[in-house]
């Protein structure tokens, strides 16, 4: 039975349940194991997943000292309560304990030294492999190198590298000697590196001379020379050998790795920094988000084990930069025996199939992808599940955008039960999910599972209700270990608290528009930010796609709305890039307008639909709304957004030009 549309929701069915949890999953999965543990540690005992998700979030300390015993993390000093305070901000958790990051990606998952760590693919050179033994001894050079350059406790290492092999062996090393890390992905142009690494002052810095994009070589030793011209603080550059020539006064990577040393690792305290994160800088300057060893490596260890389901010996693709989170997170497959799969260069190249084909050679228990990746395989008419041999393939990831639910039917068509769909949502303040799936969890057609494990999200109305069945904001009301430790160079925490705490007095929120269920799944409906408000009513872009991307005519679209400063409706105006690559035509008008105002409400029917070449994506792939809309509200370019933001430079142009037409009717 079809619920009618009211304003401000849509007009849906009950989601579709594509996936039921298998009968034996206690049997079969890492998470059955944790709960066994927790079962004969404490006696505890889940009926399914909300009850263990329940007891995770409303006994903490429980839980995440769980954590830690499951998986033998091994803490020194004086160790104190858990947590002490549960306040935010300001949290501490295991105060006293230290421990360090890079000894438990080395050592902790008793893999056989024979077994891979790292296997790389590259359109620069040849496929790479590491043993685990190899990735330890080149470990142990690099880090007795960089102690070599002076590099101690609390030094910053930053790197203009691409995801390749030799990234890992630096920053593990790094974070063996309690230096700080930072990277930056080689396509990042000097200002937008500079604008991330000065406030940091680094003292060592990585690069390499170029790469090659698909069948593209770029060269990038021009732009080497202005970075480090703009970094006063740096004492040494190093040149990894990488793409054709070589960057002027530089250390040798060969000569940095030249003297065999251990892979021994520094105690650091668990909140000590192990890497700054950087915000995509949409909305200003990126800020300088610090993480650190013992929050990362907890909630990694659960993340990886718990929902992705990763075991010693697993393989793991997911293509990504060193700009994302997703690097860090794919470097912590290494924490639980699992081999990151590193990619490198142009992920479509030479075709769309290309990852389908890496996953099946490396025989990969879990691909993660972009929805939009995932989508361009299906408008494609790929089938992966019948073209490649993916037996070993038990989780397909998915992040960084919302997957519509034919999104998800196409994933189940593929595989059928035998592959988990694992849709998430986190981001680079927490360097995790927030909610996702998991092996004890439905899996609903447009919907993400639930909250994650020790994540107490929730959506909060503007009053600061939590509100069920409704938009709301993305909150979380609970400490979580990888929270930041801080921003780099916020001294006061004002900056810190200003981005998560000012709107809830001590309750995180997030900056996403989300509804949950009853069943405690949940929908993110775009950055609540961008969210649409006409005449009071609020609607997430999401939903919005949902509807308009549907259409076989649309192979695009973003959605925006200008706020009427007398308080009017305002306007709604809707781009779409046409799937011919055509002018948008007096049919396809009507059936969008037709098509909205069926599946959510006759207030949302755009005062314009305007056709487009592209829509402006950041180099993870999100929709670039707010910047679309402060443009055309008038905002200079360089206000609004940092070079290199964008993946296509191109995908502006037509914005830039209905601004001035804005400006001078």
């Amino acid at each position: 039975m079809t619920t009618p549309a009211t304003p401000g929701t849509t007009r849906q069915d009950a989601p579709e349940l594509l996936r039921a949890p298998a009968a034996d999953v206690l049997d079969t999965t890492e998470l059955g194991r944790f709960v066994r543990h927790v079962e004969a540690a404490r006696g505890e005992s889940f009926a399914d997943y909300r009850e263990l998700h329940r007891w995770s979030i409303t006994r903490p300390e429980e839980f995440w000292t769980s954590v830690r015993d499951f998986f033998r993390v091994r803490f020194a000093g004086p160790e104190h309560a858990v947590l002490p305070d549960h306040g935010m901000p300001g949290a501490r958790w295991f105060p006293g304990a230290t421990l360090n990051y890079a000894r438990h990606a080395l050592h902790g998952a008793g893999v056989d030294d024979s077994t891979p760590a790292l296997i790389a693919y590259s359109q620069t050179r040849d496929r790479v492999e590491l043993s685990r033994a190899e990735l330890r001894d080149r470990v142990g050079r690099a880090r007795a190198g960089l102690r070599r350059l002076g590099v101690g406790r609390g030094d910053r290492v930053a790197a203009y590298l691409p995801n390749i092999p030799e990234t890992v062996v630096a920053f593990l090393a790094t974070a063996s000697l309690g230096a700080v890390w930072a990277s930056c992905a080689p396509e990042f142009g000097a200002r937008s590196v500079v604008d991330r690494f000065a406030q940091i002052e680094p003292a060592v810095l990585l690069t390499v001379p170029g790469y090659r994009y698909g069948d593209k070589h770029v060269d990038r030793r021009a732009t080497v020379a202005e970075i480090r011209a703009a970094l006063p603080t740096l004492r040494t550059v190093v040149c990894v050998p990488y793409g054709s020539g070589t960057v002027p006064d530089t250390l040798g990577w060969d000569e940095l790795l030249a003297e065999p040393g251990s892979a021994d690792t520094d105690p650091v305290p668990f909140d000590h920094p192990l890497y700054v994160l950087f915000s995509s800088g949409t909305t200003g300057r990126p800020k300088a988000i610090v993480h650190g060893h013992g929050g990362i490596l907890l909630e990694h260890l659960k993340n990886h084990a718990l929902s992705w389901d990763l075991t010693p010996g697993d393989r793991m693709v997911w293509f990504t930069t060193t700009a994302w989170m997703m690097w860090n997170a794919l470097v912590s497959g290494l924490l639980v025996g699992a081999c990151p799969v590193l990619l490198d260069g142009n992920p479509l190249y030479p075709d769309l199939d290309a990852q389908w084909r890496i996953a099946a050679e490396t025989e990969a228990t879990l691909l993660g992808a972009s929805p939009g990746y995932l989508m361009a395989c299906r408008r494609a008419g790929l089938n992966p599940g019948r073209a490649h041999d993916l037996a070993a393939l038990r989780q397909i990831g998915a992040a960084g955008s919302p997957l519509p639910p034919e999104g998800y039917r196409w994933v189940h068509e593929q595989f059928g039960d035998r592959v988990l769909l694992n849709v998430g949502s986190g981001g680079t303040d927490v360097c995790s999910g927030i909610v996702q799936g998991g092996p004890w969890q439905p899996v609903r057609a447009g919907e993400i599972s639930g909250p994650a494990l020790g994540v107490a999200a929730a959506a909060f109305d503007a009053d600061g209700r939590e509100v069920v069945g409704e938009l709301g904001e993305l909150v979380i009301t609970v400490p979580m270990p990888s929270m930041p430790v801080g921003f780099w160079g916020d001294t006061d925490g004002s900056r810190y608290r200003a981005a998560y705490f000012d709107t809830y007095p001590g309750v995180w929120r997030h900056g996403d528009w989300a509804r949950f269920a009853e069943t405690g799944s949940c929908v993110i409906a775009g950055r609540s930010d961008a969210t649409l408000n006409r005449g009071g009513v609020r609607l997430g872009t999401a939903e919005f796609y949902r509807v308009v991307e549907e259409i076989p005519e649309v192979a695009d679209s973003l959605v925006v709305h200008l706020e009427d400063a007398a308080g009017g409706n305002g306007e709604l105006l809707l781009f779409v890039v046409p799937a011919s690559g055509e002018g948008l035509g007096a049919e396809l008008h009507e059936r969008i307008v037709r098509e909205l105002r069926g599946a959510l409400s006759p207030r949302h029917v755009p005062d314009a639909v305007i056709a487009v070449a592209a829509v402006p994506r950041n180099r993870t792939g999100k929709k670039l709304e707010l910047p679309v809309k402060r443009i055309l509200l008038g905002a200079d370019i360089a206000d609004v957004l940092g070079p290199d933001t964008l993946a296509d430079p191109t995908a502006l142009d037509a914005f830039l030009a209905l601004a001035a037409e804005r400006r001078n009717p």
